[in-house]
């Protein structure tokens, strides 16, 4: 007996999915970016508020880190909004934005770990998400 799934042709499962997926990847990069920019605005308003490891490679003074996660996130939001509202270049933006938010990120760990290792796993989601992502080729 066939089973009979409404809306469910070839093209449309794959149509939903699509969509689906980039709903979830711009909401991820939604996301990065407003903890992005929520940090930002900390570290540049309370240099003292995050504790400094003493010996670390990546040590910048903690307004640096602020301004970095500022840009990023603000980055991040525009790429979310480009993929949410479906632009041309909302999908390459997102993937080059979530990789340089994952390595500012894993270069703050030391700083703020729990909160690093959040906003990386969503940087990692949404590239993973955008990455599957394949364009439909109208023949």
């Amino acid at each position: 007996m066939a089973e009979s799934h409404s809306g469910t042709g070839r093209g449309g499962t794959s149509r939903q999915t699509a969509a689906n997926v980039t709903l979830f990847a711009g909401v991820a990069l939604l996301l990065s970016g407003v903890l992005s920019v929520l940090l930002g605005v900390t570290g540049i308003a309370r240099d003292a508020l995050y504790g400094t490891p003493p010996h670390y490679e990546y040590r910048f003074s903690l307004t640096a880190w602020g301004w970095i996660h500022l840009v990023i996130g603000m980055a991040l939001l525009a790429a979310s909004v480009g993929i949410l509202t479906a632009r041309s270049w909302g999908r390459g933006a997102g993937v080059a934005l979530a990789a340089a938010s994952l390595v500012s990120q894993f270069m703050f760990i030391p700083y703020y770990p729990v909160w690093s290792i959040s906003v990386m796993v969503l940087d990692l989601l949404a590239i993973w998400a955008l990455a599957r992502l394949v364009p439909e080729l109208d023949l």
